[in-house]
């Protein structure tokens, strides 16, 4: 739903066919997989534990001398294959996925829309033509009073068409258009040659009962694209191809920092003006270090101001450079750590099945609560929670705030502790928290209150009846 909210505008009004939006779909969808599966696991694990706990059957399997862990043992390895099965579909299926939906969302982007003429007004997408139409009916798809100026011919409006209705339809897969007219009459202007010709504007006359237009659109129609263009993408590379490109990324940073260094230091700190005096400086002072005070007072006035103004321009000019050089160095810095982030994605999503995993199957033994209820709302918690914890790393290692594999294993970092937490104290059967301290201590005064009250009524009742 999201995705189709994100891109309803570009889908509405392109004509497309059923065919090309299950597709778009199907590979959309297929990018949440990664995705759902930790999800999947984790609430499943809620829910089969959580249904064991509340029917007293893992109490009984535990009196039978079965730890919880031999328990866990045969969901574990399923897990395991999950994740496997997960790392594999990241790995391989995923990058074709992602270059199909990116080439076709591309060329649905580019398509032009629909053809629909509106009424009351000129329509000039077609090319070569200008079309007005007064009414139109919906119902019958016929169009009322239709005005068509012909300027194919390159030289203005020479050929007019009026006619009282036509329809309009496409042929040949949406190549054509055909324009019926019926009942109406086309007006051709005359190529003449003579003077005496021109001046009395003569022109044909056609009328006709029934006329149909030919309208190429072939620049109209639903074109793919060549997938090729979308393979230097992160997103559609596996991990071999996107350790190839971390390399290669690497070494032209590299290469970048090198040249600037270098053209910095012979082009723009060491510069001299182009003036004879420069050269008279060497004469002057042969083997002797001066300061720059020193050697600037050796000069006239005149020279002085040429010196100093010549020297904040190389400055002003040196500083715009670097500040260039800067931006295209982060931007390929950026599309580094995407790269970077894209490969370490492909393990931690993979891994996470196994992590909540173990926070999901304790997690449902403490809380003993099965069916959907109470594993759902906990399991989306939890899940959101390693959502957020893992955007934030990746857009903390995006903005190279943190390292790259600390960002994007920030997540994982963090939920692994909490599973051996949850872990170990389903292992000796005990609650997370004891909350019923805390409930008797909020309880205790309101029982109390609600005891006084009463006991206040029964005396005030006893009292009335006495004094009756």
């Amino acid at each position: 739903m999201q995705f189709l909210w994100r891109y309803v505008e570009d889908f509405v009004g392109k004509g497309l066919s059923m065919g090309v939006i299950l597709e778009i779909l199907m590979y959309a969808s297929s990018s949440l997989v990664p995705m759902a599966l930790p999800l999947a696991v984790l609430l499943a694990s809620i829910m089969v534990f959580g249904n064991l706990a509340e029917h007293s059957e893992l109490m009984a399997i535990k009196s039978a001398g079965v730890s919880l862990i031999r328990i866990m043992q045969p969901i574990l390895v399923l897990t395991i294959l999950i994740s496997i099965f997960a790392f594999y579909f990241a790995n391989y299926t995923l990058p074709h996925s992602n270059l199909k939906m990116r080439s076709l969302l591309y060329d649905i982007t580019n398509k032009p829309p629909e053809i629909i003429i509106p009424t009351g007004t000129f329509y000039n997408e077609l090319p070569g033509y200008s079309i007005k139409i007064e009414n139109r009916d919906r119902d019958t798809k016929m169009l009322y009073d239709l005005l068509i100026y012909d300027h194919s011919a390159g030289r203005g409006n020479i050929s007019v068409t009026v006619a009282e209705k036509g329809m309009m339809y496409y042929v040949n897969e949406h190549q054509y258009i055909i324009l019926h007219l019926f009942n109406g009459a086309m007006y051709e202007d005359e190529q003449v040659k003579s003077q005496s010709q021109r001046e009395s504007f003569p022109y044909r006359r056609h009328t006709f009962e029934e006329q149909k237009i030919v309208f190429d659109i072939t620049g109209f129609g639903f074109k793919r694209s060549d997938e090729n263009l979308f393979k230097s993408h992160y997103q559609t590379l596996g991990t071999k191809d996107l350790s190839l490109t971390i390399d290669t990324l690497q070494m032209k940073i590299s290469e970048q920092i090198s040249y600037l260094k270098d053209n910095l230091v012979t082009t723009n700190y060491f510069r001299r003006l182009s003036n004879p005096h420069n050269d008279s400086i060497k004469v002057a002072f042969p083997e002797t270090k001066l300061s720059t005070d020193s050697l600037l007072n050796s000069f006239g006035l005149s020279m002085q101001k040429t010196t100093i103004s010549s020297a904040l321009t190389f400055a002003r000019n040196t500083q715009s450079y670097i500040q260039s050089e800067n931006g295209a160095l982060k931007s390929r810095q950026i599309w580094k750590i995407k790269h970077e982030a894209e490969w370490h994605n492909k393990f931690t999503l993979s891994l996470a099945c196994i992590v909540l995993f173990f926070i999901g199957a304790p997690l449902g033994a403490i809380i003993r609560k099965g069916g959907i209820g109470m594993p759902v709302v906990v399991s989306v918690i939890l899940f959101i929670t390693y959502y957020i914890l893992g955007m934030l790393g990746k857009k903390s290692a995006e903005q190279s705030q943190i390292a790259v594999w600390f960002g994007m294993w920030l997540s994982t970092i963090v939920f692994v502790p909490l599973g051996i937490f949850l872990t170990s104290r389903a292992l000796r059967d005990r609650v997370i928290i004891n909350i019923d301290p805390y409930i008797k201590l909020f309880t205790t005064p309101y029982h109390f209150l609600i005891t006084r009250i009463r006991l206040y009524k029964i005396k005030t009742i006893g009292k009335r009846r006495n004094n009756n």
